[in-house]
């Protein structure tokens, strides 16, 4: 028996930043902001097949800048396999601007010139990695240049030797054939002999062929579309597969019918139209899941028509994909809101099942505190002028603390303010570190933000997108209806604007500091936030003191967000055997993650810092022990109930 190939396909060809005018309806001349995606056809494939669960890879180049890193880290994130993305030293990363005019018009630029996948090179092609795919997948891009074309050609020969499947998207951009110019970007046709040729001699490569009536006209030869499928059909027995846009898709596994409604189709779906630009590469993806898994061609074409139908009705090419519980989602219960951006029950499911990383526990310093930290300082007679720097400064010795704990390891993070804790968080982009940061006002209630996050959350479009979205709010369901109905206005409107910010939201609630709590008080909030629309990516809770309490407020989240990151407990600057026996509690709750504990760590050191008794290396130190401590009564609280 054959070994089972260890990745499902390849795909090689362009890999590049996209920059999306943020804005719609309008010239691109008139965008006035962008939001940075994954781009390229090939990459685009490749990240909406392993959101769909297929083993990608990417072979390709990037250069050795920040954008070719971003892509590499982007693709690694979706879980595309990265080893055959070279880094170019000598090339910058291609870039694309694209915007959305209206329903037919989406205006794009590409740059470039002298780019870095357009180097790519046999020397780039290595047989082992090839070895390793059960199929590999061109687009037509790389076969305009003999450098590119001499790789792809490698690539697929060894694949073929190997017995693995081909593929081709023919993917036809004029422009970038030389054929129009820079401003020419959206021009999907201009009939030329030359790209013609150059196609036709390769098409006997592929098991596959995937491309719109215009793609296949300019592979065939013909202005008619069913005279070029019969040309192409006579240089290759591929499977080919034409797309038609919003009449779905026709596959032809033997001669070509005389209209292409006889060719083999999956549903279509009606969705409204916001955005084609990708939506190719996303039906791509479906097909490949169909085709490598061994489906039949019905059921390929209807997921590739539905991944297809994902990516026009929403903003951005990749980023737009499903996720396989998604697309299984989206297939069962089918189409209730036509701009599927504006169903809120998918657009859930979307973002829980497309989020960054997985984070299975979570040990956390919080050191968000500024009323408390300036009250410290106040105390021990730093001038009021001073404190905001000190307070700084103290900050960074947690952050230092933290990262001395975590050692590299996942499953550690911080929370820190912007305003009085900026240096700290950017000194931690990108450690690895999971990161909250505040947005609320420190004790305010009814709920009031930080004036940089603004009455209207606007704010939040500043904040790195590693950053979460944290924000306290003491809320009893007793509260005053005026009250109550102010909170949970406030919250909704943060949780939102952090959404289109695409940042992740922590909820904190603390009913106990403003009214009495029994074993249903958290749980009743729960539930209240997830009716109104609220569903933070995760929870932090005060520290129970009976299992019920536990048992009910878990039930509460499990039932209405089953992929809900977690909760953690918070500290309440409790003593170590205290927050031990809250450790103990908790962990008998698989969805509690861990701990986001502050004053119970740095609030003895802070004071003798603050006083001047006390070095800072000596305050680090102090601080990474006793946050150490607590990150090892968890551990024994959790493993101790997975051992039962």
């Amino acid at each position: 028996m054959a070994e089972k190939p260890k990745l499902d396909v390849i795909t090689i060809g362009r890999s590049s930043v996209d920059l999306y005018g943020a804005q719609a309806g309008g010239r691109l001349e008139d965008m006035g902001s962008f939001q940075k995606y994954l781009g390229g056809s090939p990459a685009n494939m490749a990240a909406g097949a392993a959101r769909l669960g297929l083993r990608s890879a990417l072979l390709s180049r990037v250069g050795d800048e920040h954008m070719g890193r971003f892509l590499r880290e982007e693709l690694a994130r979706e879980g595309v396999d990265v080893r055959g993305l070279r880094t170019d030293p000598d090339r910058l990363t291609a870039l694309v601007i694209l915007g959305i005019r209206d329903e037919t018009n989406f205006p794009l630029i590409f740059y470039r010139e002298n780019c870095a996948d357009m180097a790519l090179s046999e020397e780039d092609v290595d047989p082992a990695f090839i070895a390793e795919a059960g199929a590999v997948v061109a687009t037509g891009t790389h076969l305009s240049n003999p450098r590119t074309e001499a790789a792809v050609f490698k690539a697929l020969t060894l694949a073929r030797a190997n017995g693995a499947r081909t593929a081709l998207d023919i993917d036809y951009r004029p422009n970038l054939w030389g054929l129009s110019g820079h401003g020419d970007g959206e021009n999907r046709y201009i009939a030329s002999g030359m790209v013609t040729e150059r196609l036709q001699r390769r098409l006997g490569l592929f098991d596959l062929i995937v491309g719109t009536e215009e793609e296949f006209r300019i592979a065939g030869g013909f202005e008619d579309t069913l005279e070029s499928l019969k040309a192409v059909r006579r240089l290759t027995p591929a499977v080919l597969v034409c797309k038609r846009g919003p009449m779905g898709a026709a596959a032809f596994t033997g001669e070509i019918p005389e209209t292409l409604d006889e060719g083999i189709s999956g549903p279509g779906f009606p969705v409204e139209v916001f955005n084609v630009l990708g939506a190719g590469d996303g039906f791509m993806a479906g097909l490949l899941r169909g085709w490598l898994r061994g489906e039949d061609w019905p059921t390929s074409l209807t997921w590739a028509n539905a991944c297809g139908a994902f990516a026009v009705s929403r903003h951005g090419c990749a980023p737009a994909y499903p996720s396989w519980e998604e697309l299984q989602f989206f297939l069962r219960r089918g189409v209730v809101t036509p701009a599927l951006r504006h169903d809120a029950e998918l657009e859930r499911l979307h973002w829980s099942t497309t989020r960054r990383g997985a984070w299975p526990s979570l040990k956390v310093f919080a050191f968000d505190h500024r009323a408390q930290l300036e009250e410290i300082a106040a105390k021990a007679g730093v001038p009021a002028a001073e404190a905001p720097a000190r307070i700084g400064a103290f900050k960074l010795l947690c952050l230092e603390a933290a990262k001395r704990v975590a050692g590299g390891r996942p499953g550690y993070g911080f929370l820190s303010d912007g305003r009085l804790g900026a240096r700290a968080l950017h000194r931690a982009a990108g450690s690895g570190l999971w990161i909250g940061r505040p947005a609320e006002l420190p004790g305010s209630r009814p709920l009031a933000f930080e004036p940089e996050v603004g009455e209207d959350c606007g704010g939040l479009q500043e904040w790195p997108l590693e950053h979460v979205v944290k924000v306290l709010c003491f809320i009893h369901p007793d509260d005053p209806p005026q009250m109550r109905a102010e909170q949970e206005a406030s919250v909704k409107r943060l949780f939102l604007a952090a959404r289109r910010a695409r940042l992740e939201f922590l909820l904190e609630i603390i009913p106990s500091k403003v009214g009495p709590v029994g074993s249903e008080t958290t749980a009743d909030l729960i539930r209240r936030f997830y009716e109104i629309g609220v569903y933070p990516d995760w929870w932090k809770l005060e520290p129970f003191e009976d299992e019920a309490a536990w048992e009910a407020a878990c039930a509460a989240v499990e039932a209405h967000d089953p992929h809900c990151r977690g909760i953690v407990v918070l500290g309440l600057e409790a003593p170590e055997a205290l927050l031990a026996r809250s450790f103990a509690l908790a962990a008998k709750q698989p969805l509690v993650k861990g701990f986001a504990v502050g004053r119970s760590i740095f609030g003895a050191t802070a004071r003798r810092w603050f006083a001047g008794d006390l070095e800072d290396a000596a305050a680090v130190e102090e601080m990474a022990a006793r946050f150490s401590a607590l990150c090892g009564l968890w551990d024994a609280a959790r493993e101790k109930e997975t051992a039962r």
